[in-house]
């Protein structure tokens, strides 16, 4: 029980530390400054983990890592479109 609250909370920490930036982007509608390429292999390796989560069963790692994921698409999504 207390492994999976362990797991819960560090999904919150590591999904919210995204949401700063997420909020900035979305705000100014600028992304100038941010780096693609990091977004784009953060955003392949939290798919993986989550995808890695659901094989072994691990809702804390599928919640953390499919809400991370979705911040880092509307990251990269700005970075694009104002390019």
């Amino acid at each position: 029980m207390y492994i999976e609250l362990i797991g819960f909370l560090a999904a919150i920490l590591t999904t919210a530390a995204f949401v700063p930036q997420a909020y900035k982007i979305w705000k100014t509608k600028s992304a100038q400054g941010v780096s693609l390429t990091m977004y784009l292999i953060m955003f392949t390796g939290v798919t993986l983990w989550g995808v890695y989560g659901l094989f072994i069963h691990s809702n804390p790692m599928i919640l953390a890592n499919f809400n991370t994921a979705s911040l880092l698409i509307m990251i990269i999504y700005f970075k694009v479109k104002h390019k």
